[in-house]
């Protein structure tokens, strides 16, 4: 199986509508791989807080469109990153969107765990209830977001779903990259899943991205792990390493609690 993560550096002075159209070209691009991901929020950066309510878009709105003709026109599986949703009632979600090779919706997730300690998007967002898992040809993914990523109970849950292969598409800071790569590590070893974590690059806010999005196995070896600036991060992987690492290791049986 084949995977592209697209690094998008979010900065000032690129009008959303231009970095909308800037990644549909980049999606498009890619053809010829099985799966997709882009990173959270990549359309207002994740955080530029003034912006959620100005940018926030329906849930079939501009970016759900541009996605699902990309994922068309490339024949990928698209994990579209997140985007400010506004909801009927007005409420503002961080909502992830994964379209199907044919351009048709797949799952919709909103962020359960909300970064801000009080304010940002802890205030401003609502916070999703439900796990999502979307079934491939090839695996079963399960999907959470930047901040869910220091939660294990939602990758337990993920994986009691179903899923084999993890992906968490953040707006990272750089500040605790360190974190970043060492709880993508975690989160594959102690579930015993694949791991792809793609992050935005460059500064947006005043606050400097991680980059380097990566890729773990289930073993917790590192595949291949992108820079700090924006590229493709390319990588082919063996879905059936989860079940041939699950029944080698079976750890995942002795789960007590």
């Amino acid at each position: 199986m084949r995977a592209s993560l697209i690094q998008i550096a979010v900065g000032e002075g690129e009008s959303v509508e231009s970095r909308r159209r800037r990644v549909a070209a980049s999606v498009r691009g890619q053809a010829g791989a099985d799966l997709v991901v882009l990173p959270e929020l990549w359309t207002t950066g994740a955080f530029a807080y003034e912006d959620f309510g100005r940018e926030a878009e329906p849930l079939e709105g501009p970016t759900y469109e541009a996605m699902a003709k990309a994922a068309s026109d490339a024949g990928v599986w698209l994990h579209a990153g997140s985007i400010p949703e506004r909801a009927p009632d007005g409420s503002l979600y961080n909502t992830s969107l994964v379209f199907s090779p044919s351009g048709e919706p797949a799952a919709a997730y909103r962020k359960i765990h909300r970064f801000g300690f009080d304010k940002g998007e802890a205030v401003l967002m609502g916070a999703g209830r439900d796990l999502v898992t979307v079934r491939l040809p090839e695996t079963v993914l399960g999907v959470a977001t930047c901040y869910d990523l220091r939660f294990p109970e939602l990758f337990r849950g993920l994986v009691d779903a179903g899923a084999e292969t993890l992906v968490i598409p953040a707006g990272w800071p750089e500040r605790r990259r360190a974190h970043w790569t060492l709880l993508a590590q975690a989160r594959a070893v102690e579930n015993q899943a694949f791991v792809l974590a793609c992050g935005t690059a460059g500064t947006h806010a005043g606050v400097p991205q991680a980059g380097h999005s990566i890729v773990v196995d289930p073993w917790g070896e590192v595949l291949a792990e992108a820079g700090p600036d924006e590229e493709i991060l390319t990588v082919d992987f063996d879905p059936g390493k989860v079940a041939t690492t699950r029944e080698q290791f079976p750890a995942l049986k002795d789960r007590v609690l």
